[in-house]
């Protein structure tokens, strides 16, 4: 059992962290989502959305805010803790009293380690869920207005298969219109293209009709049955009206369709199991192909694929996935499965039926084939790798965060927000760029997530083990420090490994 004295620092450290916690989680998360609303809120309200389907989509974002701040908060956490800790020489004290800086430092990454935990399950359970969701609702949204999602200098869907609409210009706020043209195939024996140089939308009461104001244009008409029919009618203001636009909010009840960042881990892990069979596949396939034209150049019979049973892989992958299954079962109600009809044999005819095989040639499908199915597999692999990753950079910030800290323990406040946002930075763009390297199969899932936690890691590795000595406290340390220590990396990166302490006399 730890001494108590160890016990009781454990504990007065952990408490220290939990306000700063608390408040840099709210405090960030406040701001990402008052950026959101900043951005998103002129056009929910242009649509005529009721408030709760607005305050929803607000509420929907937040998972997705807290997966990116958590990490953040830590981050702000350990610097202002041990940043007010060394300039009140607690931990000198502390040092003076033989408790060195790994047993002040082991219960803050005990504690980051349960903060990387809870980060993972809510990434993993909660944030796919509510992905889901907003991506249904976001759809929902997008359709009930078609003045605010017309794209300009593209030939917009309005009433499907029936109204297409182009204009030049299209502003979402005065529902103007600049250089349109109207293409109505909604009459199977006449087509109609309407041009006008400018035009206003509206919408009728029951807001399921749209209204065209269009000015100064031409009707050119034309009869399928009879091509020889041309009718041509100029106008200077001609009021339209089209039905069926669907201006009404109606929102979905079940979406089956899921991507990427809409599945759990248990659920990613399925698709790329499967996408790695398709690819398997498909490399069978082309070399089959390729043996077949090798048959044929010798005049012999080809070779017909060999009969394999496909059998959908339903069972988790790993112990993690496994556990959860175990769990829903016991606390969910069983699902009912339908049972699968059987197949009715063809009667037999007495004699064989040939099978035929039809190589399309040089396999270049089936290269296509391996190619799409090793980008969803990598893909699939991409994401998994950002949640553990993502989840574990709670733990990886904390440990560089301790020795900046102890570094520069006069830097303040200003230190706290400047390096938070120097790591912020550099972390989550090298995020981004993995994620994209990964996806085309530039590098490997694992390096293309884990990058950024291997470099922050090892970075603060080396800060605790340069102030691992009871004795060798930190000699204060400020802005110019910071600057002295940055030019001194970029003269020779090799001054990092030298220590740079001064003992307390």
């Amino acid at each position: 059992m730890a001494p108590l004295i160890v016990r009781t620092v454990s504990r007065y450290l952990l408490r220290q962290h939990i306000a700063p916690l608390g408040f840099a989680l709210a405090a960030l998360t406040s701001l990402m989502l008052i950026q959101q609303v900043a951005k998103q809120l002129s056009g929910l309200l242009g649509k005529g959305l009721p408030a709760g389907v607005i305050a929803e989509v607000f509420v929907l974002s937040l998972p997705f805010i807290v997966a990116v701040t958590l990490p953040m908060a830590v981050l702000v956490a350990v610097l202002h803790v041990f940043t007010r800790l060394a300039g009140d020489n607690e931990i000198t004290a502390l040092q003076a009293g033989g408790v060195s800086v790994a047993r002040l430092v082991a219960p803050v990454l005990a504690g980051a380690t349960g903060v990387a935990l809870l980060s993972f399950l809510w990434n993993d359970q909660l944030l796919p869920r509510t992905n889901h969701a907003l991506r249904t609702l976001q759809v929902d949204i997008a359709r009930k207005k078609p003045s605010l999602t017309l794209k300009e200098q593209v030939i917009n869907e309005v009433v499907p298969g029936q109204t297409f609409l182009r204009a030049s210009r299209i502003d979402g706020n005065t529902n103007k219109l600049k250089d349109v043209t109207l293409y109505d195939l909604s009459d199977a024996e006449r087509r109609r293209i309407v041009t006008a140089d400018s035009g206003r939308m509206a919408y009728a009461g029951g807001g399921r009709d749209l209204f065209l104001t269009l000015a100064d244009g031409d009707i050119e008409e034309v009869n399928r049955t009879d091509p020889t029919q041309f009718n041509r009618t100029f106008f200077r203001t001609n009021r339209m009206r089209v039905s069926g636009v669907g201006n009404i909010f109606t929102q979905t009840e079940h979406d089956t369709y899921k991507s990427d960042r809409e599945m759990s881990t248990c659920e990613m892990r399925l698709a790329a199991a499967a996408a790695r069979r398709d690819a398997s596949q498909a490399a069978e396939d082309a070399r089959l192909v390729i043996e077949n034209d090798l048959h044929r150049l010798a005049g012999l019979a080809p070779v017909g694929p060999p009969p394999v049973a496909y059998v959908p892989d339903t069972a988790p992958p790993g112990v993690y996935c496994r556990a959860l299954r175990r769990l829903a079962a016991w606390l969910l109600p069983p699902e009912a499965h339908a049972q699968t009809p059987q197949a009715t044999p063809p009667p037999p005819t007495g004699r064989p039926v040939p099978q035929l095989y039809v190589t399309p040639g040089a396999g270049v499908g089936e290269e296509q084939r391996l190619h799409d199915a090793r980008s969803r597999e990598a893909t699939y692999e991409v994401e998994i790798q950002k949640k553990y990753a993502i989840a574990t950079a709670c733990l990886v910030f904390a440990l560089v965060g301790v020795p900046v800290a102890l570094r520069f323990q006069r830097g303040g406040v200003g230190l706290v927000i400047g390096m938070s946002v120097a790591v912020f930075t550099v972390y989550y763009v090298g995020l981004i760029v993995g994620e994209e390297l990964g996806d085309r199969l530039v590098v490997t899932p694992f390096l293309a997530m884990w990058t950024p936690n291997l470099i922050f890691a090892t970075a603060g590795l080396i800060g605790l083990w340069r102030i691992r000595k009871p004795g060798n406290a930190p000699h204060g340390g400020d802005w110019s420090d910071v600057v002295d220590m940055v030019a001194g990396v970029i003269r020779w990166p090799g001054s990092l490994l030298r220590p740079r302490w001064r003992s307390v006399p």
